[in-house]
């Protein structure tokens, strides 16, 4: 493995591919109004930017955006998209890469802070954002419910795709708060690909408490980005906390 972790050059050139479900309009154009609401019009800095694909249209939509990448292959390709002379992003790690200056909001989507390992890391990332952040300033993460509730006594894995062509499951140490996301793809052919993303789940009790010790209060919770009530039967949230 290369110096970009999980998400080397052949991750990264079928990324975008792979995720197209997260580009639908219906997927993305509600994330987009949600952050540039967020953003009263000041600046805005992603961590964990990827190919782009919300810094771009953000930027598109005429906020001033920035971002933090540890992945060199996943920058790259955003910088050979239309648009990415309007996004500077930063190569290096969430927990601890600075960007000059402060920010009215800094964003995190698509489960990404679960793929810091540990408790600490993850306590730097919410340090990490505040520092950056002005007072009265936002940071909002969107991540999935474990789905413990799924686990049968003594079974680990949970399947969350079937598809033609296609299984994802996850397989979780519960004890460790730690699980592997397994994406398993097969062409007509008989040939195949599978690629893992090690994560440390973690629950929203928990993530509120990295927001009070980074100076940060819950301000609110939603279920989606359509601003579904957060409930029981929740399978993720997004959630924003406001620095004092």
């Amino acid at each position: 493995m290369d110096d970009d972790g999980v998400f080397d050059e052949r991750v990264a050139a079928g990324y975008d591919a792979d995720s197209s479900r997260m580009f639908a309009p219906e997927v993305l154009g509600p994330t987009l109004d949600v952050l540039e609401r967020l953003a009263h019009g000041g600046r805005v800095l992603e961590f964990a930017s990827g190919t782009g694909r919300v810094a771009l249209p953000l930027a598109e939509r005429g906020l001033d955006v920035s971002g933090i990448e540890l992945s060199r292959a996943m920058t790259e390709r955003l910088k050979a998209k239309p648009g990415a002379d309007k996004v500077t992003v930063a190569i290096g790690d969430m927990t601890s890469t600075r960007v000059e200056g402060q920010f009215s909001l800094v964003y995190l989507v698509f489960n990404t802070i679960g793929n810091v390992l540990s408790q600490d890391g993850q306590v730097e990332v919410f340090r990490n954002a505040a520092a950056h952040l002005e007072p009265g300033g936002r940071f909002v993460v969107e991540l999935f419910i474990p789905e413990l509730r799924r686990l049968l006594p003594g079974d680990t894995r949970v399947l969350f795709a079937a598809e033609e062509g296609y299984v994802g499951y996850d397989e979780y140490d519960v004890v460790g708060q730690q699980l592997v996301s397994v994406h398993t793809s097969v062409t007509g052919e008989g040939a195949g690909s599978v690629f893992k993303t090690p994560q440390r789940f973690v629950w929203p009790a928990e993530l509120d408490l990295m927001a009070r010790l980074a100076g940060m209060t819950l301000e609110s919770r939603w279920a989606d980005w359509d601003g579904r009530d957060f409930t029981a039967e929740s399978e993720s949230h997004v959630s924003v906390w406001v620095k004092h």
